[in-house]
């Protein structure tokens, strides 16, 4: 027989399982707000399995600040720069506990390593800690590259992978060597050229100084200089020879963003890990340099390639595609590798906190 129930139990019954789901469902969703050298970031996310780094990006929003730049003029941060951070860490980290149901050991605050030579970074520190509530912690150096593999090569494929990320002033990244007893070791990689750096270097070569803007002088210029960086990259691997049983490299970084969104449709774009190939690259690196009204005419009416180019001018990306057509060609035993552009860059710090929290998850490296 069939007992009759109180009321009063029945709805707190109730009560207790929405919020016993409720906050079971902000365990996966993860926010951060990124502090970098030239932008604040935020973005928040939907983590499903870490392991695979299956997750959605549920927001995402950038305002461009030139932090670095008067960090570098100053050797601090303007008064300017610390309240418009102040304010806008502040807004955005209000707007993301209101939209988003989320768990406060879920939202992280960081700022780039340029930001610990900035002499009054307690002043910023304090302010967004007593507005806030939350504490900014500014990402090291030496745990730059570390972070950036982490969160870019998904945890299951850490044993077997290793990332580049091709940036303006240097191409770094690294891997994980397995050593006895089941420990792992991080192995940085370092070229000392990014985009910026290999076309500054480029420049220098041209003698007459009237031609240094002129794109047929600058392509021959640069055609020669990619014995230098060939030299440089061929060092790299010979320095670590694990990578040639590596089965995967991943890619990320300003370089490989260009190619993607100039070279591949919109269809393919929409995949976190986007699959490429050296015959792509090469492909793209001819428009690139003989045919660059393609990219013009694209830009028209393709947002996110209007954005490249805003970025970008064809020497930045000639010397990009230099820099991404050499690191492939060096790879040993290439035709047996499996290469993908990291789409999603702008979480890579985050997806790489979340790795570090994980229980499922060797990160100790």
């Amino acid at each position: 027989m069939l007992k009759k129930h109180n009321p009063k139990f029945l709805f707190f019954t109730l009560l207790t399982l929405f919020f016993s789901v409720n906050t079971f469902s902000q365990k996966s969703v993860y926010a951060g707000i990124e502090i970098g050298r030239r932008a604040i970031k935020v973005s928040v996310i939907d983590v499903n399995n870490i392991r695979k780094a299956d997750y959605k990006i549920l927001s995402f929003w950038t305002e461009r600040i030139p932090f670095a730049d008067h960090i570098t003029a100053n050797g601090e941060l303007t008064q300017e720069d610390i309240t418009k951070t102040t304010v806008t860490v502040t807004n955005q980290l209000q707007k993301i506990r209101a939209e988003n149901k989320l768990l406060e050991e879920n939202i992280f605050i960081v700022a780039a390593p340029v930001f610990a030579s900035a002499r009054n970074l307690d002043v910023l520190k304090n302010k967004i800690a007593l507005l806030t509530g939350k504490q900014l912690e500014v990402l090291d150096v030496n745990e730059e590259a570390k972070t950036l593999v982490k969160g870019a090569i998904p945890p299951v494929d850490f044993a077997n992978a290793f990332l580049l990320d091709i940036g303006a002033q240097t191409t770094k990244g690294g891997y994980i060597d397995e050593l006895k007893d089941g420990k792992l070791e991080f192995v940085p990689l370092e070229l000392s050229f990014g985009t910026m750096t290999l076309t500054d270097a480029v420049e220098k070569t041209v003698v007459n100084k009237s031609q240094v803007n002129d794109m047929s002088t600058y392509q021959e210029k640069s055609f020669d200089y990619n014995v230098i960086l060939r030299k440089k990259t061929k060092e790299l691997f010979d320095a670590n020879p694990p990578l040639a049983k590596k089965d995967k490299l991943y890619l990320s970084g300003g370089a490989v963003w260009a190619f993607s969104t100039l070279f591949y449709d919109e269809t393919v774009n929409k995949e976190h890990y986007v699959a490429l190939t050296l015959q792509d690259v090469i492909d793209y690196d001819a428009i690139l340099k003989n045919n660059f009204g393609k990219f013009t005419n694209l830009a028209k009416t393709n947002k996110e390639a209007a954005r490249v180019l805003s970025t970008y001018d064809q020497k930045y990306l000639i010397s990009a595609n230099n820099i991404l057509v050499t690191c492939l060609e060096s790879i040993p035993d290439y035709a047996t590798k499996k290469i993908y552009f990291v789409k999603e860059g702008q979480v890579i710090w985050l997806i790489s906190y979340i790795a570090d929290r994980s229980k499922k998850i060797n990160t100790n490296f």
